[in-house]
C-alpha cells in the first residue's frame, strides 16, 4: 500500500482542474455532495453512485460479545452501522490495479 489518502482537498482540487470552477466554488460542491449523502444515510436512505458502488445503513442487533483478553462476556448495544458495497466495475479495477503492481 502506498500510503496515500485522498482527502477533500485533493476532491476539490481536482473539480477545480477539471471542471473549471473557482476554488471555492469546487470545495462547496464538494462539500455539498458529501453533505447531501450523509444527509441520506442518516435519515435510512440508500445511495448508489452507479459504476462505484452502493453506501447503506445496516442494524445490527443487540448480541453478546467476549473480551478477548479476560473471556468475560459483554453486552454490545444494537446500533446502526454504514456499510459499502462496491460494483463490480470498482472490483474489477482495483483487481486490475493489484494485477499491475505485482507485473
Amino acid at each position: 500500500m502506498a500510503g496515500n489518502t485522498l482527502t477533500r482537498m485533493d476532491l476539490t482540487e481536482s473539480v477545480f482542474r477539471e471542471v473549471g470552477l473557482s476554488r471555492n466554488e469546487s470545495a462547496d460542491l464538494v462539500e455539498s455532495v458529501l453533505q447531501h449523502m450523509s444527509d441520506a444515510l442518516v435519515s435510512g436512505e440508500t445511495v448508489k453512485i452507479s459504476s462505484f458502488g452502493t453506501f447503506s445503513v445496516r442494524e445490527k442487533a443487540a448480541r453478546v460479545g467476549r473480551n478477548p483478553k479476560t473471556g468475560e462476556e459483554v453486552p454490545i448495544l444494537p446500533r446502526r452501522v454504514l456499510t459499502f458495497r462496491p460494483s463490480h466495475l470498482m472490483k474489477d479495477r482495483v483487481a486490475d490495479g493489484n494485477a499491475r503492481r505485482k507485473g
